[in-house]
Formats: structure tokens, sequence, C-alpha cells
């Protein structure tokens, strides 16, 4: 059997009691100040003043209000604005130092290995230089000349190996330096004729073709004579 419906257990009192008190303080706030006296007479000219002062005041207040407002919500915008740009910068940074520190890791990896291989490469080079510099061809006798000589030319070989080796590990060895030499060996000889002036130069150039223009010279004669 159905029971009567009753509205009030659907209401939630503590929300009307505030809502009714807020609507009160409104109210009361928003309606003009009663006047001193009688309430049925026309104000008076200094009430009214008095109003006009109270009501600038309030403005005031507000206005100072909301000057304060503003004044926090512009620090809350700049902590907000710094909270971001630590945010970005601290992926930012985070992004390029991991990714510096794996490149120089690399890299450190990289130069390690190659200077074990240099100093490898220098110690057999520098071995098989004390074994060149070690033959004494000077004290070779005729007994013992063919041994020393096939030894000795074995010793070259081998450096002769050890060094293209490292020619081709450490492009340094075949720099500029160790081709001067050859430069310098297939560089021109200075100009016969530089430093002439133009009527020694015409001297030379007389000197050399006379020949050929008093040979041609005795050819025209011959012929002319024939004919």
């Amino acid at each position: 059997m159905s029971t009567e419906f009753d509205a009030s257990e659907f209401v939630d009192k503590d929300f009307e009691t505030a809502r009714q008190t807020r609507f009160q303080t409104a109210t009361v706030m928003s309606a003009p100040a009663p006047l001193p006296g009688d309430a049925s007479r026309a104000p008076t000219r200094e009430e009214v003043d008095a109003q006009v002062g109270d009501k600038q005041q309030q403005l005031a207040d507000l206005k100072r209000a909301q000057t304060e407002l503003e004044r926090e919500r512009a620090a809350l915008e700049e902590t907000r604005r710094r909270q971001l740009e630590l945010s970005t910068g601290r992926q930012e940074m985070t992004h390029q130092l991991t990714r510096g520190v794996g490149l120089l890791e690399e890299a450190e990896f990289a130069a390690r290995r190659d200077a074990e291989q240099m100093a490898k490469s220098l110690a057999d080079l520098r071995g098989a230089l004390e074994k060149v510099n070690a033959i004494q061809d000077n004290t070779w006798t005729s007994d013992n000349f063919q041994t020393e000589l096939t030894r000795a030319s074995t010793v070259v070989e081998n450096a002769r190996l050890e060094w293209n080796s490292a020619r081709l590990k450490f492009p340094v060895l075949s720099g500029p330096a160790l081709t001067e030499p050859a430069a310098a060996s297939t560089s021109p000889a200075p100009a016969l004729l530089a430093g002439k002036n133009f009527s020694e130069l015409c001297r030379i150039g007389f000197a050399l073709t006379w020949p050929i223009a008093l040979g041609a010279l005795a050819i025209f004669l011959v012929l002319l004579l024939r004919h």
C-alpha cells in the first residue's frame, strides 16, 4: 500500500537555510540605508549627502579589494609561468644532457680505442726502427754474407709492412710533411730567361734564329739561280 508523498523529505534543509541567508544578506546590502527619523518624510540634503559619501566609501573599498585581487592574480600567474618554465626547461635539459652524455661516452670510447691502437702501432714502429738500425752490414764477412743479407732483407720487409699498416690506420702518417721532398724534387728549375730585359731578349732571339734565316736565304738563292 502506497504511502503519502512528503516533499519535505527531498529538501536539503541546510542548503535551503544557507540560500535564504545569502538572499537576505544581498537584499540588505542592495537596499538603500533607511533615513533617520520619520520614514514617510522626504530625505534632507544632508542625509542624501551622507548616503552618497557612504556609497563612495563602499566603492573605494571595492576598488581597493579589486586592486588587491588583481595583484594576487598577477602574482599567481607569474608563479604559474615560472612553474611552466621550470617544467619545460627541466624536460629540455634532461633530454639534452642525456643525449650529450651518450655522445661523449661513445666519443670517449672511440678515442680510448684509437689511443690504444695508436700506442700499439707506436710500439711496433719503434721495434721495427730498432731492428733496422741494428743492421750492421759493415761487420758482415764473406762467410755469413748471404745469411746476414737475407736476415736484413727480412727485417726491412717486416718494417715496411709495419709502416704500411700504420699508414692505413692513421692518415697523419701520410700527411703533407711526407710529400714535401717529392714535391720539391719535381718543382721546375728557374727559368733561363728570368731577369732579362727586352734588348737582351732580342739578342738572344737573334742568336737563336739567324742560322735558320741564313739557311732559308741560301735555299731561296739556289732556287733563284736554277730558274
